[in-house]
């Protein structure tokens, strides 16, 4: 497959992932189901790579690594708070509105590295994107109401995803292939265990809701990580930047398709922006760093 074929599957494996759990919201509460996706994520992920996983923890036992287990640790944490907060927004506001305004997260990192005057200008297109979807809806229905809670969740999310990328460099520095991010999602499934297991109790035990759980996982982590980084050996990363910018776009879809989520014309401009804004932000930051930091 053309690596611009990899990057539009795994995004669209992401949000069919975020549909498939946002109807197990009608059996399951949200925390149980973010446990669900990370139990599965986790499970799979340490059967995949079990040799190095289990070096790669014998060697912080032993070497007294704790640097770098800190760094791994509050991945995994990282890992947690993100899914957590993104699943709690998809409960309570659209689905493209909630990883519209996720994606601000990623934004802010490709912005903080770059010193150009034009990256104000992306700031100030992704700002207004958002205080538009803040702002929609009226009683004549030209727009979706979204609620502060849902919103703050969504807006917790994506700082959870600007540290999320601070981390993930960082722990792909300490450890070999995809060992520290396995390690960062068993740290995240043992952290999401007590709020999942409270909230879905005896439920999270029925064959169908763990199939679906599965189906999470794999749709919404194990696939689309495969793909993306596949896609990253061929292409640079300004490249990927710009076609993971579809996602809010895609999101929007999937929610139509799966969830009946229909937008207004005023949503869907603030979503073009966020976008563009997103785009325009990956191609300066990457252009503007060096190579090994790409």
């Amino acid at each position: 497959m053309p690596p611009s074929a990899l990057v539009l599957t795994g995004i669209v494996s992401v949000q069919v992932g975020a549909g498939v759990a946002a109807r197990l919201f009608n059996q399951i509460p949200p925390a149980a189901v973010t446990g669900l996706r990370l139990w599965t994520a986790a499970a799979l992920m340490a059967v995949a790579g079990a040799r190095p996983l289990r070096q790669n923890l014998a060697g912080l036992a032993r070497g007294g690594r704790w640097r770098d287990a800190a760094v791994v640790a509050g991945f995994g944490l990282t890992l947690a708070v993100m899914n957590y907060s993104i699943y709690q927004a998809f409960a309570r506001i659209p689905l493209g509105i909630a990883v519209t305004v996720e994606f601000l997260g990623p934004l802010a990192v490709a912005v903080a590295s770059s010193r150009r005057l034009i990256d104000l200008l992306w700031i100030g297109l992704a700002g207004g994107g958002v205080a538009v979807l803040a702002g929609t809806g009226d009683p004549a229905g030209a727009g979706h109401h979204v609620g502060l809670v849902g919103l703050a969740f969504a807006l917790l999310a994506a700082a959870a995803w600007a540290v999320y990328i601070i981390l993930s460099r960082a722990t792909g520095r300490r450890f070999p292939g995809a060992s520290g991010l396995t390690i960062a999602m068993l740290v995240a499934a043992i952290v999401i265990i007590p709020a999942g297991v409270t909230a879905g109790r005896g439920a999270l035990l029925h064959p169908g809701i763990l199939a679906a759980g599965l189906a999470v996982g794999l749709l919404s982590s194990i696939i689309p990580y495969t793909l993306e980084l596949e896609a990253l050996r061929r292409v640079p990363a300004r490249v990927f930047g710009i076609w993971m910018s579809l996602e809010p776009a895609v999101a929007a879809l999937v929610g139509l398709i799966m969830l009946g989520q229909a937008l207004a014309v005023s949503e869907w401009a603030a979503i073009v922006c966020v976008m563009v804004a997103c785009a325009g932000a990956a191609r300066g930051s990457a252009r503007s760093s060096q190579a090994p930091q790409a």
